[in-house]
């Protein structure tokens, strides 16, 4: 529950929507904060370009980055087939609790 918690306050912090909004209320109103507003959206839109730039493997080139999606893929599915070797070579009978 508190993942589902982290994620939505992310997902808020990132945000760009009640920004602009506040920026359209202030055009509405001829309010001098229109600045303030704008410099917070920009400062917004700049954290978000750094956080981009930082993520792993955004400088790979996109065939790069196909190829360890594809790697990764087989990689899942090997471990699949291992496990479902390793499930039809079990001798014994795992009872199920009721």
């Amino acid at each position: 529950m508190a993942t589902t918690v982290s994620v939505v306050e992310d997902a808020e912090d990132y945000s760009f929507l009640p920004l602009i909004h506040d920026i359209i209320k202030c055009m509405d109103k001829d309010n001098q904060d229109v600045h303030q507003e704008l410099n917070k959206l920009r400062t917004r839109i700049q954290d978000t370009r750094e956080r981009i730039l930082a993520m792993p493997g955004i400088d790979a080139s996109p065939e790069v980055q196909q190829h360890e999606l594809r790697t990764l893929r087989d990689q899942v599915r090997t471990k699949n087939q291992l496990l479902q070797k390793y499930k039809g070579l079990c001798m014994f009978d795992i009872p199920k609790p009721s």
